[in-house]
């Protein structure tokens, strides 16, 4: 497990490892709510060079930015009704796949289908500065 203590306007340290280190799979984003799971994806979008408006997926489900990043956010749904639509199959494609609420059911579910996954826990530390716990549960 790899972890960073960062204030939200600077995530670089962990950004930096999109596009070298993760460059593909699902990226399972924990956290309470207001921790920082879409900033996080904003982050990784801007610095992926990408100039698109970065939105929690609440209510849509799928966000997609670029050509190969989707954000997915499970809250409201669930599991259950995410797989029910075929989302599945969706985070087999080549890319990079945030999904917020993830929990183990889902990273089970994704190591049995054998999809990269990482997982990346946030905690609130301070107003402005979280603890981001990386740990990689199947490359």
């Amino acid at each position: 497990m790899m972890t960073y203590r960062l204030k939200e306007d600077n995530l670089l340290p962990i950004v930096s490892k999109f596009g070298r280190k993760i460059t593909n799979g699902v990226v399972i984003l924990q956290g309470d709510l207001a921790a920082g799971k879409t900033t996080l994806v904003k982050a990784v979008v801007k610095a992926m060079g990408i100039d698109d408006t970065v939105t929690s997926p609440t209510f849509s489900l799928q966000q997609v930015y670029g050509e190969n990043i989707f954000h997915y956010d499970i809250y409201n749904h669930g599991l259950e009704h995410f797989l029910s639509l075929g989302m599945l199959e969706e985070l087999d494609k080549k890319g990079l796949h945030f999904v917020e609420w993830g929990d183990d059911a889902l990273i089970d579910l994704l190591n049995d289908a054998e999809i990269s996954t990482t997982v990346i826990e946030i905690v609130k530390v301070s107003q402005n500065e979280r603890e981001y716990r990386v740990t990689y549960a199947h490359t």
